[in-house]
């Protein structure tokens, strides 16, 4: 099979023919149609993520068809059109992953490639609703922000919701899920276009966390602060996050873009009776969940561009350039 080869950090990914995996005992082979790109992608392509091996097949999201199965895999799934959860073991406590948790695309070989094997219990029907490219959009972005907005986050129907930095495929997607929950969305940007195009997704409106003061000029616009706030960028700009919640309120982030908080302002969390709330990808249950909110709700994620897989390097520097509007796909088979 062919599969986009990283050899060594700072690296092109290359595409190279490499031998298609076999199914081990509670396994089955996904012929990929699509896949999705992350952050994470690119950041183990620098060195900059823990537990880096070499030679290794990036790729954590990914949608296709079940061609072969493992001993004792389901025989039902065979033929099936899937899309897979990146997260894998995430063990008994569903409160936070255990010790042999781990992500598809390090350290095992992922997504970007014509074949993938994985454990039987970690492929769900595709939505029908979705294509391939949209379904391969979803696992690892969907699965981060349902666990944000309804796990970690408790989002109800008529609460106010701040989701700061869309654009990314995360924020767009728990943008989607908390407007199909019935709360009222706001985000930030630093593009004022992304903005408009989240207005167009459901949004009540937003604002460039480029403006001065930007918590009191947007809470007054959105009749009062926030009962939620979903955030992955951390750094200096969190205790504007702080200034914006309304009391009582929930602060979930679910990365730290921006490095670790300076500075907090405790005297303001405590003050204000806020929480905050760390969130990483998401149970098994979680998982299953948000693909029943998406099939309930016809949701569909935003596609920013579609590369093929020989063009998967292009399609990391778009990711590593941060203009992307949705999530950026490799088409795999046609």
């Amino acid at each position: 099979m062919q599969a986009l080869v990283l050899s060594g950090i700072d690296q092109a990914v290359a595409l190279q023919d490499v031998p298609t995996p076999t199914p081990a005992a509670g396994q089955v082979l996904v012929q990929l149609h699509a896949a999705a790109l992350n952050h994470r992608d690119v950041w183990i392509q620098k060195g900059q993520y823990a537990g880096l091996k070499f030679p290794i097949i990036l790729g954590s999201d990914g949608a296709g068809t079940v061609t072969a199965l493992g001993e004792g895999a389901p025989a039902s799934l065979l033929h099936q059109a899937v899309l897979i959860n990146p997260g894998q073991n995430w063990g008994d406590n569903p409160r936070a992953q255990g010790r042999d948790f781990r992500i598809l695309g390090l350290p095992d070989d992922g997504t970007f490639a014509e074949y993938v094997a994985v454990p039987a219990a970690t492929v769900r029907a595709k939505p029908a609703h979705l294509s391939f490219e949209q379904a391969a959009a979803l696992p690892l972005g969907g699965l981060t922000a349902y666990r944000a907005a309804f796990t970690r986050g408790q989002v109800k129907a008529g609460e106010r919701v701040l989701i700061s930095g869309v654009g990314g495929g995360v924020a767009l997607l728990a943008l989607q899920m908390v407007v199909a929950a019935g709360a009222e969305a706001w985000v930030t940007s630093g593009s004022e276009e992304k903005i408009a195009r989240a207005v167009a997704l459901g949004a009540k409106g937003g604002i460039s966390y480029k403006t001065e003061k930007w918590p009191s000029t947007l809470t007054k616009q959105a009749g009062g602060g926030f009962d939620l706030i979903i955030d992955s960028a951390a750094g200096p700009g969190f205790n504007d996050l702080i200034d914006a919640a309304a009391p009582g309120g929930r602060i979930v982030f679910y990365g730290a873009t921006q490095g670790d908080v300076p500075e907090l302002a405790a005297r303001k969390v405590f003050w204000k009776q806020l929480s905050v709330l760390g969130s990483t990808m998401g149970t098994e249950q979680d998982f299953a969940e948000m693909v029943d909110l998406v099939e309930q709700q016809k949701l569909v994620p935003v596609i920013d561009e579609t590369f093929a897989l020989a063009e998967g390097e292009q399609a990391l520097r778009r990711m590593d350039e941060g203009v992307q509007f949705g999530k950026i796909v490799l088409k795999i088979k046609a």
